[in-house]
């Protein structure tokens, strides 16, 4: 605590300690501005005013030093809350990645999944292609071995026509002639 109690050396209105005190370790508080008391002097300030004074003063600062603490434990809370959202964000951030990288892989697969489903498809298209054809040429033979069949049957019913026709022919050349002599067995 201060004291300026002691005679003043000088007719000083009033000592405080000089501001660079090397014996002082810490800034002045509320309690001792409130305590600290001056000397008088003979013209000095009233003690009433520079009492009041710093008892206001006193006041304020410890309503400053006050805010300053609560400042201070918003700021520390507030700092608090930052990391947990830049941890917040981080997690986020490395899900985000994730997510991407799940996506692109979803991604990839499905592109290779439909690549090989239509090289699938196109090999049952030429397997199927290739079996009508397989059939039509099937279709094809059987169509030419008809023709071929009916070709010969033609013939063949062509060549009994000319057959009969020459039988015929023969039949009634034989019925010409056999008037002219008739053949009768000998009893």
């Amino acid at each position: 605590m201060l004291n300026f109690n002691e005679p003043a050396a000088t007719d000083s209105p009033a000592t405080a300690p000089a501001p660079s005190d090397p014996g002082r370790t810490t800034s002045i508080t509320p309690l001792e501005m409130r305590q600290t008391s001056f000397t008088s002097g003979w013209r000095g300030y009233s003690r009433e005013a520079v009492r009041s004074f710093l008892v206001e003063a006193s006041e304020s600062y410890e309503q400053a030093l006050r805010e300053n603490e609560r400042l201070r434990h918003d700021i520390e809370r507030l700092q608090g809350s930052i990391r947990q959202y830049q941890d917040l964000e981080g997690g986020l951030k490395n899900t985000l990645l994730h997510a991407q990288k799940v996506a692109d892989d979803v991604r990839a697969n499905a592109a290779l999944e439909a690549e090989r489903l239509v090289k699938e498809a196109q090999g049952r298209a030429e397997l199927m292609m290739m079996a009508a054809q397989n059939r039509v040429e099937d279709a094809q033979r059987e169509i030419d071995g008809l023709r071929l069949r009916r070709r010969e049957a033609e013939a063949n019913v062509e060549s009994i026509i000319a057959s009969l026709h020459s039988t015929l022919e023969f039949i009634r050349d034989q019925q010409r002639d056999s008037r002219v002599v008739p053949l009768r067995p000998a009893i």
